[in-house]
């Protein structure tokens, strides 16, 4: 079998998600992947730059989150570390419902998804150029999901994460193969005042990668004393 997944391909994926696209949602895709591979050319935004690794690997990656989460509702989410848009860009693409903020360091890649977000007429959607563990006070205990992909080790992500869920809020890493982290994220459990809810593994289709999406239930309030600046949480991780 061809581990290629073109548009067509895709869409059939897209039904084992319960995910029917609207003709306006593919060619949202298709100008936000284009856009992706013109400035790649400039910013190096991602090494996936063929179109059908962009699809598989970003774009069907990106809403496997529709397995462990009902994405239907009115929710405030916060991705971090969002690098070209994953996956918060792509979950605005096909829940026009959730009020999505994107978090990213790099100048380069705000500077790309703002014209993503502006080409696409997003609404209820916005880029914030920093670091997670500087967003502004109003921010903690502020949204129902906090998401993030490929960014740290799980034990790091969550005091990053935990301090701007609500209470009963859900933070949602998409990650591969997760054994050793979960391991190692067990005291950071207890400190932030979590618990995993679930772990659902599968693979994605035609390459048979291995994916893992947790969700963590953050219980009770976060310490203020949570996000601690980012050499110490590399430091001393929880």
């Amino acid at each position: 079998m061809s581990d290629k997944m073109n548009r067509e391909t895709f869409i059939k994926e897209l039904s084992t998600l319960n995910i029917t696209p609207t003709k306006e949602q593919l060619q949202s895709l298709e100008t936000y992947k284009n856009l992706l591979q013109e400035y790649n050319q400039k910013f190096n935004l991602t090494a996936i730059i063929q179109d059908e690794d962009i699809y598989l690997k970003h774009f069907y990656d990106c809403l496997t989150l529709k397995k462990a989460l009902d994405l239907t509702q009115d929710l405030k989410v916060l991705d971090i570390g969002t690098g070209a848009g994953f996956p918060g860009l792509v979950l605005k693409i096909f829940f026009p419902n959730l009020k999505i903020t994107l978090v990213e360091a790099n100048a380069k890649k705000v500077l790309f998804l703002n014209t993503v977000i502006k080409t696409l007429e997003l609404k209820d959607i916005e880029c914030l150029n920093m670091r997670a563990e500087n967003l502004p006070p109003e921010y903690l205990e502020y949204f129902d999901i906090v998401t993030s992909r490929a960014v740290a080790k799980t034990n790091i992500l969550m005091e990053l994460a935990i301090p701007y869920l609500k209470i009963n809020g859900l933070f949602v890493p998409l990650k591969a193969n997760i054994d050793q982290e979960l391991e190692e994220s067990q005291n950071a459990l207890k400190v932030l005042n979590c618990c995993l809810l679930k772990k659902c593994e599968f693979n994605l289709p035609l390459i048979n990668a291995k994916r893992t999406i947790l969700l963590i239930q953050k219980n009770a309030k976060t310490s203020s004393q949570y996000p601690r600046t980012y050499d110490k949480i590399i430091k001393k991780p929880l």
